[in-house]
């Protein structure tokens, strides 16, 4: 079983012993990812580069936290949804791949319809 498909699994269990399903609807889902990734961002905010990188430092365990709700809840989305998130990724780069080609995107953050 591949370590996605364990934490998958490890997910649901949690959720189901919890009896949590209920709240786990599509919307639902989506809200809390955006609310964890907010709490994320909340570690970068007003900072420079420079005091980020002290910053993570001293915070790492509270960013990971938040890094790990973020994916816990885009992992179980997936699932619930019946979406192959590996797969859904692969195909979201080859997509990329094609939207920002090396030659024309390097070095730039450009969005592709610019480039």
């Amino acid at each position: 079983m591949s370590e996605i498909r364990q934490i998958t699994e490890k997910i649901k269990k949690f959720r189901d012993e919890r009896d949590w399903m209920q709240f786990h609807d599509p919307k639902n889902m989506a809200v809390s990812i955006i609310l964890e990734a907010s709490e994320l961002l909340e570690h970068f905010q007003w900072k420079t580069a420079e005091e980020v990188e002290k910053y993570i430092k001293q915070k790492q365990p509270e960013v990971k936290d938040e890094i790990a709700d973020i994916a816990l809840y885009l992992f179980e989305l997936a699932d619930n949804l019946g979406i192959n998130l590996i797969d859904a990724m692969d195909q979201k780069l080859k997509k990329n791949e094609m939207k920002y080609p090396v030659e024309k995107a390097k070095g730039k953050h450009t969005k592709y319809n610019k480039l």
